[in-house]
């Protein structure tokens, strides 16, 4: 599922990505959010290709839920524009659902470098224990129909909130890739990506509020977020103070 909106610069190469593929069992269903610029006349060049919802939506979250309801594949995976799969992909993801009994997976990614880790031990204190969302994750629509719907009002962090049930609540299992196995690239100009970091704290910690974590650990656990933030920017400023430094005694 691709939603998207107003990127005609970027949609073109994301479906090719998905025409590319060495697996070719797929539908690749576009969720366009009434764009403007042109990007909905490109795909229509591709209708052949593609199944296409053109609609008003509140959000992200909101394009990805529609797409769901019409999906009619037996694993459902998230791939913004923007984003590209690398020609093996879906027959890696195949591989590795036929492989392990799963009711999710992570591939390994390249954003700035190759991100395959998966640490569900750790999503009590922190989020990133995964490679990404959009080109990275894959769910069976069976266990996506027991999660339901992203819910639209984490207008950023809606998958944080889906994972946290995913795993801490339902107790789903899920891998990750190896990190051969790299299925993608992520593009790190989404909208997630430009989010101020105290923003994204906010919502993290709504998100685990909104599902049973006790306040007082959440406010803890907030102030040292936000401490440990400033210190690595302070940390950098002096690296790149220092660097100057140097250059100027060269």
């Amino acid at each position: 599922i691709t939603p998207v909106k107003n990127d005609k610069k970027n949609i073109e190469k994301t479906i090719r990505s998905l025409s590319n593929q060495t697996y070719k069992k797929y539908e690749h269903i576009i969720v366009d959010g009434n764009s403007t610029d042109g990007t909905l006349e490109i795909l229509k060049k591709y209708k052949k290709k593609i199944k296409l919802i053109s609609r008003k939506d509140k959000n992200l979250w909101d394009a990805l839920n529609a797409g769901i309801k019409i999906s009619k594949g037996d694993i459902i995976g998230v791939l913004n524009s923007k984003d590209i799969f690398y020609p093996n992909a879906l027959k890696t993801i195949n591989k590795y659902f036929n492989n392990h009994s799963i009711d999710f997976l992570f591939g390994a990614v390249k954003k700035k470098k190759i991100n395959y880790k998966f640490e569900p031990k750790k999503i009590f204190y922190r989020f990133n224990i995964y490679p990404s969302h959009s080109c990275s994750f894959f769910i069976k629509s069976s266990a996506q129909r027991k999660l339901g719907n992203y819910n639209i009002k984490y207008e950023y962090c809606a998958d944080y909130d889906m994972f946290y049930k995913m795993i801490v609540k339902k107790k789903m299992k899920g891998i990750s890739t190896k990190k051969i196995d790299v299925i993608g690239k992520f593009d790190l100009n989404g909208i997630s990506s430009k989010l101020p970091f105290y923003k994204h704290y906010f919502y993290e910690m709504k998100i685990r509020l909104d599902n049973g974590q006790n306040l007082f650990y959440l406010i803890i656990l907030y102030i040292v977020k936000i401490l440990n933030k400033l210190r690595n920017k302070l940390l950098q400023t002096r690296s790149n103070l220092a660097h100057k430094e140097i250059n100027l005694f060269k």
